[in-house]
C-alpha cells in the first residue's frame, strides 16, 4: 500500500503545484528617501507601505486567527531592503535570555522574517529580531522539512532595532539586497513569518502552517510584489583577514607551540545568484568546542559542522545519501587525518575555493577543491579534495541531483599504500517533495572506485514519509556494499541491508492542559549480506509523547533490541575490561520516561531516566540538563549523563560520567563571554574551554580563547592553549 502510494504521488507532483495557492500577498513599495534605522517608524513613507498582516496561530491552535496582531511593512530602494514590524503584547515582560546574535528563537519573544527569493520552495534566506534589537539569520535548505537544514552559523551585515512601548513592540530593519540572492529582474519571491510571543504563550505564522509541520516550512509561503524590478546585483567583495597568535604545550608529547598565523577568506560575489569563497591558511580555532558525547554503541556518531568557510549553500555538498548510514561528503572530514598510530589528528589545509549557489531559477552548482598538506611525520600525505555537484529542480518542490568527489594524494610518498592513493565517488540523487509536503523522500545511488577496485562498491536507498496532520509513517531502505568507500563521508556501517518503519498517530484534543499527544511504533532491521543476508540487528521503539499547553513535555518508551556481534565488543570502554565474545546474539529490553519544564520559567529542566537489559547484563542511565538564567545578561547550564553498566563476570562493571555546566555572559550586544566544562570519565578526560568575543565592528571580532584538558583519574595535564585572534570583515 505504502509502495502503492509513493507511485501515485510521484505521478501527480507536477498537478500539486496548484494544491499550495499563495492567497495571501503584498506589495513592497520602490523609494528614493532615506530611512534611519532606529525602531521609531516616524518617516512618513512608512505610512504609505502596504503591510502583512492577520497572522494565524500555530500554537495552541492552527485553526484561528492569532490573539496578539502582527503588521509587517516593507519598502525598498536600489540598495536595501527596510522592514517595519508592530507587535502586540500583553505587557512587557519579554523574555529575552541574551544579548548574542543568533539567539535561539523557541525560548524567547521574538519574530522571524523568511525569504524564498528563487521561489522554489526549496531554499529561503532568514533574518529574526526580538524585543531588545538583538538579531540572527540562517540558511534554510530541505524545504525546511527538518532542524539539519537550519544552519545558524551563515553571517552577513545587516542593521536592525527595536523600541518597547507598554503593550507593543517595534523593530525596524535595513536588509542590503546584497545579502540576497536572486534573479536580476525579478519583481516577486516568496514571503513567509513566525512570531514566538511567550507571555501570552502563542506561536503565529503570517501564512498558515499546519501544526504537524515545522514553522519554518518552506511549503507554506505567500508572496510579495515588487513595485520596480530587482536589479543587478552588486555585491562587493568581502575580504575577511585574520591574524591568531598562538601559545600552547602538549603535555603527553612534553612538546610546546608559540607562533602567528596569518591568513584569511574572500567572498567574491558572481552574478546575481553565485558566491565564490576563497580561504587561505584558515584557523578555526574561535570555533566553538564540541560537546562530549557519551558513546555506548558501536559506530561513529557525526557532530554538526561549525566552520564559517564550509557553512554557505552546505546543502548543496552535503544532503546527498542517508544522513544516517551513507553521506558520502561529510566537510568535517576535511582538516582531520589518522597519523601512523591510527589517532585522529589536526591535518593543515593550506587553501580552497567554494563556488555554489544558482546558475538559473531552477538549476544550482556546487563545486569545492582544497587542498590539505603533507606530513611526513605521521606518515600523511597531501591530498586534494575535490566535489562537483548539480541540482535540477523538478515539479514544484522536488529536485534531481548528481555528484562527484575525488580525493587525490600528491606525489606519492614512500609511506603511502597504493590503495590509498586516491577516492572517488560519483551518485544520482531524487528529492521528493509534495506543494503541501504531506509527502517527502529520498531515492540514491552511489559507487565508489578506488585503485585496482572499481567492482561492486555501491550504496543504495531509497526513503519515503508521510506527513499528515493526524497520521504519519515513513518507510527507509538501505543498501551498502562491503567495498563502498567514501574518504570524504560519513559511513557509520558497511555491508547492511537496513529496512527502518515507523507509524504514528496524533491526537490533538480540545484540553486546557494537554495540547496534543501521538503514540508511535518505530522498528529498524538490518542485515549483513556477506553472511548470507544473516540478521545482525533489530529494533523496536513503541512510544507516547504529549505536549502540554505550558509548553512542558513529557514522554514514555519501550524497547526491544537484538544484536549479533560479529566482532567482540566492550560497551563499558574501561581498560582491560573483557570483551563481550565475538558470533553471539544478544535480546534486550528497556523503557524510558522523559520530561522537560516550561523553557519559559527562570529556572527549568529536562530529565530522562532509562532502565532494563543491556546485552547480557542491566543498565541504568540517567541524563537532562537545567539552565538558570538572569536575563538578559546571564545564563547558567549544565548537562548531565551517568550510565551505570552491570555485566556479569568476566565482564566488566562501569559508572560513566558526563557533566558540562556552562556559563554564558553577554555584557553587550558585542561583547560575550562563555566558558564550558566539560568531564568525561569515558574520555579520561576534564576539558576547559573559555572564550572572550568583543565584535568591535559588524562581522569583525577579537577572540580570545582558553582551552585546558587534564587527565580525569591523576588530574595531569594533558593539554593546554591559549589563542589571541582578531578578524576583520572588509568590503570592497
Amino acid at each position: 500500500m505504502l509502495k502503492l502510494r509513493l507511485v501515485l504521488a510521484l505521478a501527480i507532483s507536477p498537478l500539486l503545484l496548484t494544491a499550495q495557492s499563495n492567497e495571501k500577498s503584498f506589495t513592497v513599495k520602490y523609494i528614493t528617501q532615506p530611512i534611519t534605522v532606529d525602531g521609531i517608524l516616524d518617516e512618513s513613507v512608512w505610512e504609505t507601505a502596504e503591510s502583512a498582516h492577520g497572522f494565524q496561530q500555530y500554537f495552541p491552535t492552527d485553526s484561528i486567527l492569532a490573539e496578539q496582531k502582527t503588521e509587517i511593512k516593507m519598502l525598498f530602494d536600489d540598495t536595501t531592503l527596510y522592514i517595519g514590524i508592530r507587535q502586540e503584547a500583553e505587557g512587557k515582560e519579554y523574555i529575552t535570555p541574551s544579548l548574542r546574535r543568533d539567539y535561539r528563537a523557541g525560548n524567547s519573544d521574538n519574530i522571524t522574517l523568511l525569504f524564498d527569493t528563487f521561489n522554489d520552495g526549496t531554499n529561503a534566506f532568514l533574518f529574526g529580531i526580538n524585543p531588545l534589537g538583538v538579531r540572527r539569520e540562517a540558511l534554510i535548505s530541505g524545504g525546511g522539512n527538518d532542524l539539519r537544514g537550519f544552519t545558524t552559523s551563515w553571517d552577513v551585515k545587516w542593521r536592525g532595532e527595536s523600541k518597547i512601548h507598554d503593550t507593543y513592540y517595534i523593530s525596524e530593519m535595513a536588509i542590503p539586497l546584497t545579502s540576497f540572492k536572486f534573479r536580476e529582474g525579478e519583481t516577486k519571491w516568496r514571503f513567509n513569518s513566525y512570531r514566538f510571543d511567550l507571555q501570552s504563550n502563542e506561536r503565529s505564522n503570517w501564512t498558515k502552517i499546519p501544526q504537524n509541520q515545522w514553522v519554518f516550512n518552506l511549503a507554506f509561503m505567500g508572496d510579495m510584489h515588487f513595485e520596480k524590478p530587482l536589479g543587478k546585483s552588486r555585491t562587493p567583495l568581502a575580504l575577511i583577514p585574520y591574524i591568531n597568535g598562538i601559545s600552547g604545550k602538549d603535555f603527553e608529547n612534553d612538546e610546546s607551540r608559540n607562533n602567528v598565523k596569518i591568513g584569511g577568506d574572500a567572498k567574491v560575489a558572481i552574478g546575481n545568484g553565485m558566491n565564490l569563497d576563497i580561504t587561505l591558511n584558515p584557523d578555526f580555532s574561535q570555533v566553538e568546542v564540541d560537546n562530549f558525547i557519551t558513546n555506548l554503541t558501536r559506530f561513529e556518531v557525526s557532530l554538526p559542522e561549525r566552520r564559517q568557510f564550509f557553512i554557505d549553500n552546505s546543502d548543496l555538498f552535503s544532503s546527498f545519501g542517508g544522513g544516517r548510514d551513507a553521506n558520502p561528503f561529510f566537510s568535517r572530514r576535511i582538516g582531520i587525518a589518522k597519523d601512523a598510530d591510527d589517532n585522529t589528528i589536526e591535518n593543515k589545509i593550506i587553501g580552497g575555493v567554494r563556488l555554489s549557489g544558482k546558475l538559473n531559477n531552477n538549476l544550482r552548482l556546487g563545486f569545492l577543491n582544497i587542498q590539505t598538506e603533507e606530513d611526513e611525520t605521521n606518515e600523511i600525505a597531501s591530498n586534494n579534495n575535490m566535489m562537483l555537484a548539480l541540482q535540477q529542480k523538478v515539479f514544484s518542490r522536488s529536485n534531481v541531483s548528481m555528484f562527484f568527489i575525488n580525493r587525490q594524494s600528491f606525489d606519492s610518498p614512500d609511506f603511502l599504500d597504493e590503495s590509498e592513493e586516491y577516492n572517488r565517488v560519483v551518485g544520482l540523487d531524487y528529492n521528493l517533495a509534495s506543494a503541501d509536503n504531506t509527502w517527502n523522500g529520498k531515492f540514491y545511488g552511489h559507487k565508489s572506485f578506488q585503485p585496482n577496485d572499481s567492482k561492486g562498491n555501491y550504496s543504495f536507498g531509497g526513503f519515503a514519509n508521510y506527513n499528515a496532520k493526524n497520521y504519519g509513517g515513513f518507510l527507509d531502505i538501505v543498501y551498502i556494499d562491503e567495498e563502498f568507500e567514501s574518504d570524504l563521508g560519513f559511513i557509520p556501517r558497511k555491508d547492511i541491508f537496513k529496512v527502518a518503519s515507523s507509524l504514528n498517530r496524533n491526537f490533538w484534543p480540545q484540553n486546557k492542559a494537554l495540547n496534543s499527544h501521538s503514540i508511535s511504533l518505530f522498528s529498524v532491521y538490518t542485515w549483513r549480506p556477506q553472511l548470507d543476508y544473516q540478521n545482525t540487528d533489530y529494533f523496536y521503539n513503541l512510544s507516547w509523547e504529549a505536549m502540554f499547553t505550558n509548553l512542558s513535555e513529557f514522554s514514555a518508551e519501550l524497547e526491544h533490541r537484538f544484536i549479533y556481534l560479529t566482532e567482540e565488543f566492550d560497551p563499558t570502554g574501561k581498560d582491560g575490561a573483557v570483551p563481550l565474545p565475538e558470533n553471539n546474539g544478544y535480546y534486550f529490553t528497556s523503557a524510558e520516561l522523559e520530561y522537560q519544564s516550561d523553557r519559559r520559567k527562570t529556572l527549568s529542566f529536562s530529565v530522562e531516566p532509562s532502565y532494563g537489559e543491556f546485552f547480557n547484563g542491566k543498565r541504568f542511565s540517567l541524563e537532562g540538563d537545567m539552565m538558570l538564567r538572569f536575563q538578559p545578561k546571564v545564563n547558567l547550564s549544565m548537562m548531565f549523563n551517568y550510565d551505570h553498566i552491570d555485566l556479569p563476570a568476566p565482564y566488566a562493571r562501569a559508572d560513566i560520567w558526563l557533566v558540562a555546566p556552562r556559563v554564558d555572559i553577554t555584557f553587550s550586544k558585542s561583547i560575550f563571554w562563555s566558558t564550558l566544562v566539560q568531564y568525561s570519565n569515558q574520555r579520561d578526560n576534564l576539558g576547559f574551554n573559555s572564550r572572550l568575543q568583543w565584535r568591535f565592528a559588524p562581522l569583525s571580532d577579537l577572540f580570545l580563547v582558553y582551552n585546558d584538558n587534564y587527565f580525569v583519574n591523576t588530574f595531569m595535564p594533558r593539554n593546554r592553549s591559549i589563542n589571541l585572534k582578531l578578524t576583520y570583515w572588509l568590503n570592497i
